[in-house]
């Protein structure tokens, strides 16, 4: 299993998800922007697609990082993320 990584690079992410089938979206809230998520086509609460240009948007100003893992103990492609304050391993 390989350790989990953060990056605000946009690119990095984009592959990653786009490499594991995934697809940006948000969970609407109050006000502008939303929640950010993976879409991995299984059924979720409430997900919204979003193009990059908007997810990308509301991860800056948010001051986001993306916590990720490149594969699981099985070897496999892993879709473990999350989305954390930038600061301490950003």
């Amino acid at each position: 299993m390989s350790e989990a990584k953060t990056t605000t690079n946009h690119d990095e992410i984009r592959n990653w998800v786009e490499e594991r089938d995934g697809r940006p979206a948000v969970i609407r809230t109050k006000g502008e922007g939303g929640i950010l998520r993976i879409d991995f086509g299984e059924p979720e609460q409430a997900l919204e697609p979003v193009d990059w240009d908007e997810f990308f948007r509301i991860f800056d100003e948010n001051d986001l990082a993306f916590l990720h893992q490149d594969e699981a103990g099985s070897g496999e492609k892993s879709r473990f993320n999350k989305f954390v304050e930038r600061g301490r391993n950003a």
